[in-house]
């Protein structure tokens, strides 16, 4: 029994990093289905527009709160960014950007969350072995808000240039079709570099969040393995085994707390970015290539 219950290094990265996933099938395969990511991301999603709401339900016209100063300073940074790249109407691309944006960072800032304590919580109150907190650390989040934008990036293209002008720009751009004789190679040419471009946006906008947010959660679990190292002594090993219990967790406290002041900078920044993007993103189906 002794044996099917110890625990190592790998078994605890492995736990922390498992979701509570079901196959859609018996199969199994690609589409599987992760609850956890599904909760968490509703959950704040949930909470952000909550909190919204309730600054703008009690926002007065005099001096506002605290709270309410902090919320419309928030508006007007998303706008001026949205004015400063946007040269079209900006009152559909700016509630968009805020949105994504505010969303994306709190779901970022659920990575400061204590790892130990959360796996605790999941386990003992929710009775549930197998939990992610971070949901942008999951690949699938980040390709949902990037696969979105892109959506709305085709839809206002279409709505603004009409059917007939998005087509023309995919096989009539970026080299156009003079001579006409060459116009079936420059087409070709034309499809290929937008279908390359339209294939890269996703991508780019996605995997960069991902890897930053999964970098940062993997960063937090290997802290957090000074505590595993405390609780199976068998762990530690050289210098680590003379540091005492003590020495462990204060140890662990120190360097958790000097990664996540400089996690918090990371988590603000790839929100932002990802705003930005999507901002640049929008404001390219607005333009006419010619």
């Amino acid at each position: 029994m002794a044996a099917e219950h110890q625990l190592d290094a790998t078994a605890y990265i492995q736990h922390h990093l498992t979701f509570l996933a079901e196959p859609v099938s018996e199969s199994g395969g690609f589409w599987t289905i992760h609850y956890d990511t599904i909760i968490t991301s509703f959950i704040i999603g949930v909470l952000v527009l909550g909190l919204i709401w309730l600054v703008t339900r009690k926002a007065t016209p005099g001096v506002p709160s605290k709270r309410q100063a902090f919320v419309e300073l928030t508006v007007e940074f998303v706008n001026e960014q949205v004015r400063s790249m946007f040269h079209h109407d900006y009152r559909i691309v700016a509630p968009i950007a805020l949105t994504v944006g505010l969303w994306v960072l709190f779901m970022n800032l659920t990575d400061l969350l204590p790892a130990e304590i959360m796996a605790w919580i999941y386990t003992n109150v929710f009775h549930l072995h197998n939990w992610r907190t971070v949901a942008t650390a999951d690949v699938n989040t980040t390709f949902a808000l990037s696969l979105s934008v892109l959506a709305l990036m085709i839809y206002y293209s279409i709505r603004i240039k009409g059917l007939g002008g998005w087509l023309h720009e995919l096989y009539g751009s970026p080299f156009g079709m003079r001579p006409w004789w060459a116009a079936p190679l420059l087409i070709s040419f034309n499809l290929l570099f937008n279908a390359i471009e339209y294939i890269s946006k996703p991508l780019s906008h996605s995997l960069r969040l991902f890897g930053n947010m999964y970098a940062g959660e993997l960063i937090m679990i290997l802290i957090g393995l000074f505590a595993l190292t405390f609780g199976f002594p068998s762990l530690a090993h050289g210098w680590l085994s003379g540091l005492g219990t003590t020495g462990l967790w204060l140890l662990q406290f120190v360097l958790g707390l000097a990664w996540s002041v400089f996690h918090v900078l990371i988590i603000t920044l790839q929100a932002f970015i990802f705003m930005m993007l999507t901002i640049v993103y929008l404001s390219l189906a607005h333009e006419t290539h010619h």
